[in-house]
């Protein structure tokens, strides 16, 4: 388990001070559970460690004045002096000016002044000391302790019982923060108490089977001089293939802004791009990809992290093969290389609405700028309500003033009355735990600098993505009846009929009977799942919130398509002529009128739809009307509530159906 990071006094100043955190003494405890003094049972090393014991050194860090409303001084200077050994054998002794507490959390400030945030410029949040947070949801993946130091067996227990709540919210991770009190507070402990506390909650997390990773470790501001907040990552081994954390990523862009190369050094073994494009050669899938340079197609890379939070795929030697990495990971990412040219569009908003991802990540060429298919790309995804990270690459290509232009560009659009986000640019590990924890809101946009040449930034990103939690609970839908939604279908020789999709509600098993459609009809027939793999993997059974592929008996390829579902048996199947939707349209040429014939997108179903009538007597570019539609082919499994996007040449809408009108 990798030691408590150092203190840093202040971002960009240069200045490391380190802490050295003496080893757990005696202290009285009361049995409650909230007092910082260390039981005797507990001195001594930990299982997270004890942070390294810094050189002979000393050093001195100088605080700008916080900007006005940043909730820090309000003027001159605060003074922090590390704590080390001079040369001369004499104790330097922590003597900080602490900037008074702010009247409001860090995040509140940023959400009221609309992100423009001091500290880093553009955004960006540079921590020197840990801010109040908001006060603890009782639900969610979060929980707030100021103190876990000897607490009597009974309370062990209970707290045990919390953290499994927890585990079970964040679908098998947890972040807990710990100093810091129910309403936020970042109160603090001393450096004995809080080794105790991290102690306490490594037993914890063994009584369920977890792994406890220090993610950020600050002063706090509520306390005394030397008092520290901690934020640890537990996550739970996964026992099965079914307890896998699986987050998915779709990766979308403007054609040539490295989308590919970046997956390709992501997911490989460890090296970087050559500039030549030796990272992507293991992405495509096809050869005239390889020929162009451009994906046409939606391919998938995966990524593994193990409980401490290390990559798995980086052998520095080879590639591993989907089984290795299933095999050493802890949590799994997916990541789905869209195509980035305008010709491919429908295939890259099939990949953002057939796949359900988690996150899109919106990739940015730094010498480029933001283009036209970037902001398409990124208003489907905030179409779609999908939370978005922007990344910007090859910014060892990019020109300083170029650089900074493109960043000035990608705040503004996000800032925008169109998006209303709040863009965080990320400098160092400070911001990832703040950007982790409201990604999943909608709320805040990431924003990282890489380059997979050099591999700067790239270390960022992977600890984003580290602890980045799933968009979804699926526990909640394990229990459902069983859909699957289609996504493509293959001929395996020896196999026979092979569909792949995602599981999002229930399970599929070996040897289970379902119903696939619907048919040109609009019927569905019954179907028995010969073999399931997950991850390129034989398993049992694939469950709710994982993507599989599923062998069929006795079916021919020719009558499964892209869009149909497998249902449970027990339900009774339905399928949908023509229904009702709200539509707003992002853009039109010139009015849309009765008759219109749209595609629309809604999950796997990709089919033209008739305007069968409007509320109003024209639509245009801005305007929202309830419009019925008609499918255009064959009816379609969909729900009620459920988004999509409709396009036709440039038109581009969003939508969200209201009410189901005529089924077969």
């Amino acid at each position: 388990m990798p030691p408590l990071p150092p203190l840093r006094a202040c971002a960009g100043t240069g200045a490391t001070p380190a802490s050295a955190v003496p080893t757990p003494t005696v202290g009285a405890a009361t049995g409650s559970g909230n007092d910082p003094g260390v039981p005797p049972g507990l001195s001594g090393s930990t299982r997270l460690g004890s942070p390294p014991v810094p050189p002979p050194s000393s050093a001195m860090a100088t605080v700008a004045p916080a900007a006005e409303g940043s909730g820090g001084a309000s003027g001159g200077e605060a003074l922090v002096k590390a704590v080390g050994v001079v040369d001369g054998g004499e104790p330097v002794v922590i003597a900080p000016t602490l900037l008074p507490r702010p009247a409001v959390s860090r995040m509140q400030e940023l959400l009221t002044d609309g992100g423009s945030g001091s500290g880093s410029g553009g955004g960006g949040v540079e921590l020197m000391f840990a801010d109040d947070l908001d006060p603890e949801d009782d639900e969610g993946s979060v929980e707030y302790k100021w103190s876990l130091v000897q607490p009597p067996p009974a309370r062990f227990m209970e707290l045990v019982t919390q953290l499994k709540y927890r585990l079970l919210e964040g679908s098998g991770e947890a972040i807990y923060e710990i100093g810091v009190t129910d309403d936020g507070r970042a109160r603090g402990l001393s450096p004995d108490a809080l080794t105790a506390s991290l102690g306490t909650l490594t037993r914890m997390a063994d009584e369920l089977h977890a792994e406890c990773t220090v993610v950020r470790r600050a002063r706090a501001t509520g306390g005394s001089a030397g008092d520290m907040v901690a934020s640890v990552l537990v996550r739970q081994l996964p026992e099965t293939l079914e307890d896998y954390l699986d987050l998915r990523v779709a990766v979308a862009g403007n054609v040539d802004s490295g989308k590919s190369t970046l997956i390709g050094v992501l997911t490989g073994c460890g090296a970087l791009d050559n500039g030549r494009g030796r990272a992507r050669a293991q992405v495509f899938t096809h050869k005239h990809e390889m020929e162009s340079g451009r994906t046409s197609s939606v391919s998938q890379q995966i990524m593994g992290f193990g409980a401490g939070g290390a990559v798995v795929n980086y052998t520095g030697v080879r590639a591993l093969t989907w089984a290795d990495v299933v095999s050493r990971a802890a949590k799994i990412v997916t990541f789905f290389d869209l195509a980035g040219h305008e010709r491919y569009l429908r295939t890259t908003v099939f990949g953002l609405t057939a796949h359900a991802p988690d996150y899109c990540m919106l990739v940015v060429g730094a010498n480029m700028g933001v283009l036209r298919m970037t902001k398409e790309h990124l208003a489907i995804a905030l179409a779609l309500k999908v939370p978005v990270l922007v990344v910007i690459t090859k910014v060892d290509l990019a020109p300083t003033h170029v650089y900074e232009a493109t960043v000035t560009h990608i705040q503004k659009l996000l800032k925008s009355p169109g998006a209303r986000k709040l863009p965080v640019l990320v400098k160092s590990s400070d911001e990832l735990s703040l950007c982790a924890q409201n990604i999943v809101n909608d709320r805040v946009v990431p924003i990282f600098s890489v380059s997979n040449v050099t591999g700067n930034g790239l270390d960022l990103l992977r600890g984003f993505l580290n602890l980045a939690p799933s968009r979804r609970n699926w526990a909640e839908f394990r229990s459902s009846p069983t859909e699957f939604a289609i996504d493509e279908t293959f001929l395996v020789p020896g196999v026979g009929t092979v569909v792949s999709g995602t599981c999002s509600a229930g399970s599929v098993g070996v040897g289970q009977s379902l119903s696939l459609g619907p048919d040109h009809s609009g019927a569905f027939v019954s179907v028995v799942v010969k073999s399931v793999h997950y991850k390129r993997v034989p398993v049992r059974r694939v469950v709710a919130g994982q993507a599989g592929s599923l062998a069929l008996k006795k079916v021919k390829r020719a009558t499964v398509r892209k869009g149909m579902v497998m249902l449970d048996t027990r339900v009774a199947p339905g399928a949908v002529w023509e229904f009702t939707a709200e539509v707003l349209v992002l853009y039109h040429g010139t009015t849309i009128r009765p008759g219109y014939q749209p595609v629309i997108h809604c999950a796997a179903v990709r089919q033209a739809a008739r305007v069968m009538s409007i509320d109003k007597e024209v639509v245009r570019t801005g305007d929202r009307a309830l419009i019925r539609f008609s499918f255009c082919y064959r009816p379609e499994h969909i729900k009620a509530d459920a988004r999509f996007v409709l396009r036709e040449g440039k038109t581009k809408g969003i939508g969200r159906i209201l009410d189901i009108v005529r089924r077969c």
